[in-house]
């Protein structure tokens, strides 16, 4: 009796034996290892003391020290990889919609200088292209501006009527020799005379707002990819890359490499490795928002588009407003500058065939160019401020989209078939808030709330100063910004639009600008102007009518 018991005891024990050599099996993390890619000096055939790991469960492992060395540089790789792949789309959004902003905005100038030479070859000839070089100006500063360059919009404008202003007045008085003192003199009744009627001050307004508007909100562009590209490339701490192998690797050790990490546990593993990075967001969503505000102008009035297209048609009513208008001009520069010396028969008849005779037409639907980057303006805005929308709270969204699906985590497995960071098992600490002052108590994570990350701060300082430049630009004022090139732009330029901005209806290109020629006292003359006799204006006025018909 006592030796049938003996042989059943040796029975259990063998059996119970043999059920702890096959829970010790590690042939499963050994073909697990190979299928990653993982070439290992040695993979334990079975599980060994593991007192010597460092940052997986110690007892008995599937791991040897060497193993966990490289499991700690692959989380790392992997970390950044999925890092990487997560922000790809926020990244080539910028990238690529800054590419399509600049490219639009850079051809628009091109054509819209282009179909103005060209009209203006058309209808006014040897007189234009005798001057082309002020329109050429034009658009050069216009160019320089836009592309980073320190020029002051009203300023730059207010010199090209200037300089219109003294090639026309010099052809439309081509029987007398104007100087450049001359000019210089007459360049001081420009804003009591206003020849070109009230183009140049509604053009002024919308030109300026339309472009502080395009380029800032390009810069902002440019500062978003900058942004989103350098916060990106995460830099790992010692303690985050441990957090990481355990969380990641260390199921290997225990023999359960198909077994993934709890949701809450991989969360608070990424809020801590990731708690400067969320630091970004309030700056961000701002920054966003600011975006979004500029664009609403882009669309409105502040559109580039509907001011530039029909620039070659006010620039035109405003030389047929000076020309109409000349005889009473001339009358009131020579009541002001003194009557200036008469030239040769020669020069004053080649003049007369020079004037600007022609009325100018705008171009019809059929003619126009092709609109630049091969879309409307209102059709990139609209595509660009959905992808700002959801890019929104991104950067403290990042550990829930690292966490969610089967990135990281066991997707769709129950809270008892996961791993917890010691074993299968259910994962019970509290979920940290976002940020980094909130990973003080971080269970997972060491992280030290005293030392923020210098990269991170640089690209909240950066949104800071851009969406101050995005609120100005919403307001139609320019301040002086430098972008991550370096280069400077325009400073104290604007028209101080707020919320009730002129439109393009209140403006219309097709109604030909009143001249306010006659009034009272003068506007910054050095010497007065004076209203002349009835008598004397009524016989320069038929004076200038006969002058016109034979220019015509």
């Amino acid at each position: 009796m006592v030796r049938l018991e003996t042989i059943f005891c040796t029975f259990l024990l063998s059996v119970a034996a043999r059920a702890d050599l096959k829970a010790r099996n590690c042939s499963e993390v050994r073909e697990a290892c190979a299928s990653r890619g993982f070439s290992f000096g040695y993979v334990p055939l079975q599980e060994v003391p593991g007192e010597n790991l460092r940052v997986c469960p110690q007892g008995n492992t599937c791991c040897t020290v060497e193993m966990e060395d490289k499991f700690g540089q692959q989380s790392k790789q992997d970390f950044e990889t999925l890092v990487d792949e997560i922000s790809h789309n926020l990244r080539s959004t910028f990238v690529s919609r800054h590419k399509r902003f600049d490219e639009f905005f850079l051809e628009l100038l091109e054509n819209t200088e282009r179909s103005l030479n060209e009209m203006f070859v058309k209808t006014y000839g040897k007189p234009y292209m005798q001057n082309s070089e002020v329109f050429e100006n034009l658009f050069a500063e216009l160019k320089r501006y836009y592309t980073g360059g320190n020029v002051n919009l009203e300023e730059m404008l207010n010199d090209f009527w200037s300089r219109l202003l003294e090639r026309m007045f010099t052809l439309l008085n081509s029987q007398y020799v104007i100087t450049e003192d001359y000019l210089e003199c007459i360049s001081k009744y420009t804003d009591e005379l206003k020849p070109f009627g009230d183009v140049p001050r509604k053009l002024k307004a919308q030109v300026t707002r339309a472009f502080i508007a395009a380029r800032t909100f390009v810069q902002g562009l440019s500062v978003g990819r900058e942004v989103a590209q350098r916060v990106a490339k995460v830099s790992s701490t010692a303690s985050c890359i441990r957090a990481l192998t355990r969380l990641m690797y260390c199921p290997f050790c225990q023999g359960m490499p198909s077994v993934k990490p709890c949701k809450n546990y991989c969360l608070n593993v990424m809020k801590g490795c990731l708690a400067n990075q969320a630091d970004l967001d309030p700056e961000w969503n701002q920054y966003i928002d600011a975006m979004l505000l500029v664009a609403q102008r882009l669309e409105g009035p502040f559109n580039i588009e509907s001011v530039m297209e029909p620039i070659d048609v006010k620039i035109s009513e405003a030389i047929m407003n000076m020309q109409d208008n000349s005889a009473q001009v001339s009358y009131r520069v020579f009541q002001g500058c003194g009557q200036p010396k008469p030239a040769g028969m020669s020069r004053s008849a080649r003049g007369v065939s020079d004037v600007f005779t022609a009325r100018f037409k705008p171009y019809s639907p059929e003619e126009r160019p092709t609109t630049a980057a091969g879309t409307s303006l209102d059709r990139l805005v609209a595509d660009i401020k959905e992808k700002l929308k959801t890019s929104k709270k991104f950067w403290s969204g990042l550990p829930d989209m690292l966490c969610d699906g089967d990135r990281v985590t066991q997707g769709n497995s129950t809270d008892e078939d996961c791993w917890n960071g010691h074993s299968k098992g259910r994962y019970f600490p509290e979920v940290q808030k976002d940020g980094l002052t909130n990973q003080v108590s971080n269970p997972e994570v060491e992280v030290d709330i005293t030392r923020p990350d210098t990269n991170i701060r640089q690209q909240i300082m950066a949104l800071r100063v851009m969406t101050n430049k995005l609120k100005n630009a919403y307001n139609g004022n320019d301040i002086y910004f430098q972008d991550s090139g370096d280069e400077g732009s325009g400073s104290g330029s604007g028209s101080g639009c707020t919320e009730d901005c002129p439109t393009e209806s209140e403006s219309p290109a097709s109604e030909a600008p009143v001249v306010e020629a006659d009034r009272s006292e003068p506007v910054g003359a050095s010497v007065p102007l004076h209203t002349p006799p009835v008598a004397m204006t009524t016989a320069l006025v038929l004076l200038a009518l006969t002058l016109q018909r034979q220019w015509r």
